[in-house]
């Protein structure tokens, strides 16, 4: 189901809870909202659809893919960019990303899994942790 975009900084402020099995429906949810906002968006994590659970779904060179409870485990690379978020009002601001992540996360099946990720889409996953810490840029 399409959820609406919560633009609370305090609320998005917080850091999230671990995911789990239970918190499938919120995934789905979060997916739904993300491809209902692909005009304006590349990923998404679970707070801003009001939900403080450890969830980031984000536009895999084309696809999409879900992370439940992800990690950075390593980075390197490191560069200067701006970026927007559809939570935040305003133009895109400055940050810091890396070139290369390492993401140890869970799927869907709760199966762990570790990925090396690259350039656009590596930024885009750094950006979603970054929500779940309740890091705003």
């Amino acid at each position: 189901m399409i959820k609406e975009i919560i633009h609370d900084t305090i609320f998005l402020a917080q850091k999230s809870e671990p995911a789990t099995a239970a918190d499938a429906d919120v995934a789905r949810d979060l997916l739904d909202t993300l491809i209902s906002n692909r005009e304006n968006c590349v990923g998404m994590a679970a707070n801003m659809i009001g939900v403080r659970k450890r969830i980031i779904v984000f536009d895999n060179d084309g696809e999409y893919m879900i992370m439940f409870n992800p990690e950075i485990v390593k980075k390197s690379g490191v560069y200067d960019t701006e970026e927007g978020c559809l939570s935040l009002l305003g133009g895109p601001r400055k940050t810091k990303r890396y070139q290369t992540i390492k993401v140890q996360y869970e799927t869907a099946e709760f199966q762990t899994r570790v990925k090396t990720f690259t350039g656009w889409t590596a930024q885009i996953i750094q950006h979603e942790c970054d929500h779940l810490e309740g890091i705003l840029i």
